[in-house]
């Protein structure tokens, strides 16, 4: 598996992947895995979108992703990706949208699971009273990315 750091307004991001798909994104502070080689060139259209994303000329995202997970995992992960961009939604409205309501909690862990967040907007996801919740890349990160998209979708949150 190939790796490369890009450089965000929350902080160095580190993207894990082969030339064809994207398997997994960490916040800093993150290293590599020891078998991992750094090839910048590999990832550059991940790269390049990432950029796009938080320089706010891109609202979706448009790469091959590979995120390794259970089923309930990967179908959390899909109703991520149907959240729209600069909206929220809550742990319940995605337990609901996979068809299992009563799995608040397992879809809580399963958001928190998330190995390629941003692209996979788990960010997007807050409390029932709408409140921020926990996210991997800290509290301060997941508001800066709710603020960036709702400026861009010219909307307001709270």
């Amino acid at each position: 598996m190939n790796y490369t750091f890009v450089e965000t307004p929350i902080g160095p991001l580190l993207v894990a992947g082969d030339a064809e798909t994207v398997h997994e994104i960490h916040f800093a502070p993150a290293e590599p895995r020891d078998e991992w080689v750094r090839d910048d060139d590999a990832l550059k259209y991940a790269s390049v979108q990432l950029r796009s994303y938080f320089a706010g000329k891109r609202t979706s995202f448009d790469l091959p992703l590979a995120p390794s997970g259970t089923e309930f995992q990967r179908a959390v992960w899909d109703a991520l990706r149907r959240i729209p961009f600069g909206e929220t939604t809550t742990y319940g409205d995605i337990a609901r949208a996979i068809g299992k309501p009563d799995a608040v909690r397992a879809v809580g862990a399963a958001n928190g699971a998330n190995p390629i967040p941003i692209v996979i907007p788990c960010h997007r996801v807050i409390g029932s009273d709408g409140s921020l919740t926990g996210f991997g890349g800290g509290l301060k990160a997941k508001r800066w990315l709710l603020d960036h998209e709702a400026r861009i979708a010219g909307i307001r949150l709270f």
